[in-house]
């Protein structure tokens, strides 16, 4: 597709907003966690405004770049003009994170196999892996109410949610929450390797060994020492590189 450039058309922050929200959308498909095209990853644009950026509704997730992506409000309405389309009721759970969490930058959310089939057992994340720690230290649930297009689920799924950053959708799928981009894609990288640690230790038909729940109230600095108190931002350059080396179409 030829896109054109909205670099010079939009501030320096917007732009820098632009490619690592592209970024991540490449990255969510180069790890296999897309789902066609019906998910969506939002992030809140520098400034007072209520406004986002959001895929354009349609493409697949490896062919969205930076100037494609789509600038809305909290209705998901276009802001700019667009060739493309936005799905307004795919943005509802989203809105619904963003317009009570202003700590949140970035909203990831994913349909995948292991992530939908732990949703879909009654004890949801199980405490038996390093990864699932880091999960369980600020995990909420939400109930399944079919698929998410109505206002009126929105408070409920605010509730649940609260100060939680992974937020687990019931029968549905995985949910996180980030101060940045990298926030959001790192959490969503350990919230989706539990789920298929899980999954993989529970069809070896072993008995499970548990983590000591001491370990999880401690999580929070473990977390910090590992990243060096940077969080998704420790890793976020090299995965940037690596995207430049086998797909760097994401900076048009």
């Amino acid at each position: 597709m030829n896109i054109p450039s909205l670099q010079d058309k939009v501030s320096p922050e917007e732009w820098q907003l632009r490619l690592d929200l592209a970024a991540c959308y490449r990255l969510v498909a180069q790890y296999g966690w897309s789902d066609l095209v019906f998910t969506h990853i939002s992030a809140r644009v520098p400034g007072p405004e209520h406004h986002f950026l959001i895929n354009p509704y349609g493409l697949m997730f490896d062919e969205i770049t930076a100037s494609s992506l789509v600038k809305v409000d909290q209705g998901c309405n276009k802001l700019s003009d667009s060739p493309f389309p936005v799905n307004p009721a795919g943005f509802v759970i989203h809105s619904a994170v963003h317009a009570v969490r202003e700590d949140v930058q970035c909203v990831l959310h994913t349909h995948t196999r292991a992530g939908v089939a732990v949703s879909a057992q009654k004890n949801g994340v199980l405490p038996i892996s390093q990864q699932s720690t880091f999960v369980l230290a600020s995990l909420a649930y939400h109930d399944y109410e079919g698929v998410a297009f109505r206002d009126d689920e929105k408070p409920r799924l605010q509730a649940d949610l609260g100060q939680a950053d992974f937020l687990m959708l019931r029968n549905h799928g995985l949910l996180t929450c980030g101060k940045t981009i990298a926030d959001a894609f790192l959490s969503m990288y350990v919230f989706e390797s539990t789920c298929q640690i899980q999954i993989a230790a529970q069809s070896g038909g072993g008995e499970l060994t548990q983590v000591d729940p001491r370990i999880v109230q401690g999580v929070a600095q473990a977390m910090k020492v590992q990243t060096g108190g940077m969080g998704g931002q420790f890793a976020w350059p090299a995965l940037l590189r690596k995207l430049d080396r086998i797909d760097p179409g994401y900076r048009q």
